[in-house]
């Protein structure tokens, strides 16, 4: 297969499962493409994608910002009352001279996620009024760099284990942090785990096709 340009590289489509390379081809509204090998889907084309991408990622922002500054637990130890949050956790780590596993906290728990679901927002808002082509598809090539990095599920496990451990020795409450936690975390997996980006791109290419070719495409 000869490429002329960088550009042919958007019309191939390589199998996750068995990493076969494909031609895309244009599909229906809801239909879904298999691999020809292993018979394992491909990509999907969706075009209300736009419009549920947009109102997930707006209440994934929401939940995350109730997570991040509201309390996730209040431990009550010897009649002592301490509340946690998240940039407080990550506050001690610089306080107690753990700099370089507070940075990574940090860009793990707080930066990559909010960065992810910004640049979610604005792909699919920039979708939904067919504006920014350009500015979309660098959008979405930096989403495929970050997406690896997004550690709140993580996150969330570690803290039960924490709250395991400590069960024994002080009474613990949840706060409505953690519930908003637990929400975001399942909206992160759903958008970085059930929606590819292959997804979102073919819908880019339609969105910004020519009307005469979207036409026939469709």
């Amino acid at each position: 297969m000869k490429i002329e340009n960088e550009d042919a590289l958007d019309n191939l489509v390589i199998c996750p499962q068995c990493h076969t390379l494909h031609q895309e081809i244009p599909i229906e509204d809801g239909a879904k493409a298999c691999c020809s090998e292993c018979k394992s889907i491909m990509y999907r084309y969706d075009s209300r994608l736009a419009e549920h991408g947009l109102a997930l990622s707006i209440a994934a922002l929401v939940f995350f910002a109730v997570a991040n500054f509201f309390p996730l637990v209040k431990i009550e130890l010897l009649g002592n009352e301490q509340f946690i949050t998240i940039p407080k956790t990550v506050m001690s780590l610089f306080e107690n001279g753990f700099f370089i596993v507070g940075m990574i906290c940090a860009f793990l728990i707080f930066i990559f996620p909010l960065m992810i679901f910004v640049i979610y927002l604005l792909i699919f808002a920039l979708l939904k009024l067919r504006k920014g082509e350009q500015f979309s598809k660098e959008l979405l090539i930096l989403l495929s760099r970050l997406k690896p990095w997004s550690m709140s599920d993580i996150f969330l496990i570690s803290i039960l284990v924490a709250l395991v451990k400590l069960i024994g020795y002080a009474q613990i409450h949840m706060g409505i942090a953690f519930w908003a936690l637990i929400v975001f975390v399942l909206l992160d997996i759903y958008l970085t785990r059930s929606i590819h980006i292959s997804e979102i791109w073919m819908l880019r290419k339609r969105v910004f096709l020519p009307k005469a070719k979207r036409e026939n495409a469709v």
